[in-house]
């Protein structure tokens, strides 16, 4: 063990730990574990100290050999050479600044161990022209762009790709159905089509309101006054950090907003709850669609990945499906807890941070995985199965859609309920009933046109 100061005095480190007297005093303070900060959003937090060290040091604050050591600490973490040394949890100070400090002080550490001697110093170096009350924000604005361009985003399209290559194949005439009820002759293209477009809408609201967390809080200090920082820190930051970052960051015109209210974060994570809503729906119908295979509807055949039973041989269950399902429920679910967390910001600040970063990393890191799984394990395997299709197609009353237009509605009813009752066709029905003749029927009854 080895002994760290703080403003609070003297407590016991371990001698191998990076980390200093600040973060030790959270580990004991809160929760053990439990759910930690995500890696994104403290390698976020680190290309933002890299780019303070550079802006300080440009503005004449920070001398050169400890820019240069702040941005070698800062590349080391961002190279994934202390992932270790990270541990707090989420359930910590609302304005994440145990994490902040955390990462001052490695940070700190690292440089101090490079230079042999003691010389940066977490507060008045790491952390200079800054606060966690700006910085926070900052980074989870960052980490959340990121990983919707970086991760999100692809896994969607991706998919999409392998919707419209289905849709192209599987263009055979089915039955339609609303209410769970036969309706009206659709083609399986057209079924898939929906699907598609979902996906496609889904991309461009995700990627439209992604462009609002390229605006950042940097520059805001502790209440959005920028207190111990320049008046172009801000400025400056957005644009090291645009550099580093290969994208075009903003620091906001009213820091005050950035700080006590978080609605870009609320706007975003909305339309990533769409997508998991429709690809919800999009699994159920799939689901659905190919219930069976001799008991079921069975139009769809998906790919038997592994067992479904420990005790009925050979039953293969959508797993990829209910994996799906469960990942939408979560992120609806986050979406609630982010929406909260907004709503409780107070004066100037919003002590709800960490819970909403962790779900926002959460929500992005799950369906990004799960979409891959999903195309890859599923999608890309699945047939259509022609006979059931055939047969519930030729099977169905709804059929007799076609002849309101010749006959009128009371009696294309009456034949559908004539043929439901004695298990006959509609076409044996309309002959029985006297409306149609069998050319009539065969004439005006073709499920191609209706589709």
């Amino acid at each position: 063990m080895r002994i760290e100061k703080d403003s609070m005095g003297e407590i016991e480190v371990e001698e191998s730990a990076y980390w200093g007297a600040q973060t030790q005093r959270s580990l004991g303070n809160f929760p053990k574990d439990v759910e930690t900060m995500p890696q994104s959003l403290i390698y976020a937090i680190a290309s933002i100290k890299k780019a303070a060290a550079i802006v300080n040091n440009e503005e004449g604050k920070l001398a050169d050999n400890k820019k240069d050591l702040i941005v070698y600490a800062a590349d080391r973490i961002l190279a994934g050479d202390f992932d270790d040394q990270f541990p707090l949890t989420i359930w910590q100070t609302g304005s994440g600044t145990q994490t902040n400090m955390n990462v001052n002080e490695v940070i700190a550490h690292i440089a101090n161990e490079k230079a042999g001697e003691t010389i940066i110093h977490p507060n008045d170096d790491v952390n200079m022209s800054q606060s966690s009350n700006d910085v926070f924000p900052t980074a989870m604005h960052i980490a959340s762009y990121l990983n919707i361009s970086n991760k999100l985003l692809p896994e969607i399209e991706k998919t999409i790709t392998t919707l419209g290559s289905l849709e192209k194949q599987n263009d055979m005439i089915k039955t339609g159905r609303t209410h769970l009820q036969d309706a009206t002759p659709v083609r399986l293209s057209q079924e898939i089509s929906a699907w598609k477009v979902a996906l496609e809408r889904d991309y461009a609201n995700i990627e439209e309101t992604s462009k609002k967390l390229r605006i950042l809080a940097i520059g805001g200090t502790a209440v959005g006054t920028g207190i111990n920082a320049s008046d172009k820190f801000g400025e400056h930051m957005a644009k090291v950090l645009s550099n580093e970052l290969g994208t075009t960051f903003k620091a906001d015109d009213n820091k005050f907003y950035e700080l006590s209210l978080k609605s870009a974060l609320v706007n975003s994570h909305g339309t990533i709850k769409a997508l998991a809503t429709n690809l919800y729906k999009i699994a159920s119908d799939i689901r659905f669609l190919s219930c069976g295979p001799r008991c079921g509807i069975n139009e769809l055949n998906i790919p038997a990945n592994e067992p479904g039973s420990s005790i009925m041989p050979g039953k293969v269950n959508p797993t990829q499906i209910e994996s799906m399902t469960m990942v939408c429920i979560q992120v609806m679910a986050n979406d609630m807890a982010i929406s909260m967390g907004n709503s409780q910001g107070q004066l100037q600040l919003n002590a709800y941070m960490p819970l909403m970063i962790y779900n926002m990393d959460q929500s992005v890191t799950l369906l990004a995985k799960s979409l891959a799984c999903f195309r890859t394990n599923l999608l890309e395997g699945m047939t259509a199965n022609h006979e059931n299709i055939e047969k519930n197609l030729a099977n169905s009353l709804m059929l007799v859609t076609a002849l309101s237009p010749h006959i009128g509605y009371d009696k294309a009813s009456e034949i559908a309920k004539y043929a439901y009752e004695n298990g006959i066709t509609l076409k044996e029905a309309s002959e029985k009933l006297d409306y149609l003749t069998a050319e009539e029927f065969d004439k005006y009854v073709r499920p191609e046109n209706m589709a």
